[in-house]
């Protein structure tokens, strides 16, 4: 049977001043001073991700850039084809207020670890459960396309979490109570019609899969 992995890795920490807001999708800069601060991360990266591979950024220049530093790290460079159904969550008119400015716009209680629910949809935005949606529907394109095929996929805490709710078939939901941490790899495999979750995290201080 072929198997089809996906190597997801959130990208690099962003400046300080879009860390203030709710950037969503907006296209802000990555924080230089973190960059070189993870720069083992990277090298890690480099080392852990295969070769060949099929490479994925979203239209926003923060998962391009972080594909960059993997490769300056050691990483081959690799042809990126950027896949707009990958992209974090669209917040609507919450994009570029300030975090403590969201609770009194919200509809619906938050959720314990994120600062919305995943039903709440911004207005003129997408809810998480829509971000769900789309990226279930690219993940199962990739893996009929990419079937048999390594794919790295440079991406974002939204869209990573609704790959992982599309292959465990949990809500919007519950995939918010999954942290996915900034250079974190979340792997995840095809086999035939079923999706495994190798690894959520990973990172250099993982134990290496058995």
């Amino acid at each position: 049977m072929d198997v089809t992995r996906f190597f997801l890795v959130r990208h690099a920490l962003v400046e300080p001043s879009a860390r203030a807001i709710l950037y969503g999708a907006m296209d802000v800069a990555l924080c230089d001073l973190a960059l070189r601060e993870e720069a083992a991360l990277h090298r890690w990266l480099a080392a852990r991700l295969p070769t060949p591979a099929r490479w994925f950024v979203t239209p926003l220049s923060r998962t391009r850039a972080t594909a960059a530093a993997i490769f300056a790290a050691g990483h081959p460079a690799q042809e990126l084809a950027e896949e707009p159904d990958l992209a974090e969550q669209h917040l609507g008119e919450w994009q570029g207020i300030a975090h403590e400015a969201l609770v009194e716009r919200l509809r619906a209680p938050a959720h314990p670890f994120w600062p919305h629910g995943a039903e709440e949809r911004p207005p003129g935005g997408e809810s998480l459960d829509d971000v769900r949606a789309r990226v279930g529907r690219v993940m199962e394109a990739l893996s009929q396309t990419c079937r048999g095929q390594d794919v790295v996929v440079i991406a974002h805490g939204g869209s990573i979490r609704g790959a992982l709710a599309h292959a465990l078939s949990l809500s919007a939901q519950q995939a918010l109570s999954f942290s996915i941490r900034n250079l974190g790899l979340t792997r995840l495999e095809r086999h035939g019609p079923d999706w495994r979750v190798a690894a959520v995290n990973e990172e250099p201080w993982t134990p290496p899969p058995g």
